[in-house]
């Protein structure tokens, strides 16, 4: 199947329509900036092949626009299609940019401590926002939504 990469339109909606970058990549151009800022030193983007990796910020599309929809509504051939490279390519480029973002996972996910500002301004916005049962919880209280239609396989009855 003929392969037409569609990558360079990102620069257009990044600077003059912000709306349609997020729509395909489901991050604000700004928020795409400051990931590539955290993972472009990582050494998994690094190599002394003869086939060099396609860049960073290249990577990092792919891998945005494939995990940014669910389940089965992009397939690794729409990625390539949409990327116009192999499946294989988009394959490597979503476990090149996985592993660079797991080693920074400290440096973003943590629990501020109970005594803290941050703690107090979540307990806060929980009491305003959520259910009585959640107001002392400060997880999933960000605005996030999460789709709750069916009951994850893994520890399924918990969840709910």
């Amino acid at each position: 199947m003929p392969r037409a990469s569609q990558l360079h339109l990102l620069v257009h909606f990044g600077e003059h329509r912000s709306h349609l970058f997020w729509q395909k990549l489901h991050v604000e151009p700004e928020i795409f900036d400051d990931i590539m800022d955290l993972i472009s030193d990582h050494p998994i983007f690094h190599n002394n092949s003869h086939n060099p990796q396609l860049p960073v910020s290249i990577q990092l599309a792919i891998f945005l626009s494939h995990a940014g929809h669910y389940s089965d509504a992009i397939m690794v051939e729409d990625v390539a299609q949409w990327a116009g490279i192999s499946v294989g390519s988009v394959v490597n480029c979503t476990n090149h940019v996985m592993v660079a973002l797991l080693d920074q996972h400290d440096a973003f996910m943590s629990f501020p401590p109970p005594d803290s500002e941050d703690f107090q301004h979540a307990q806060e916005y929980a009491a305003k926002t959520v259910c009585p049962e959640w107001q002392n919880e400060i997880l999933a209280v960000d605005g996030s939504t999460i789709n709750v239609y069916q009951k994850p396989g893994f520890h399924g009855e918990v969840f709910f």
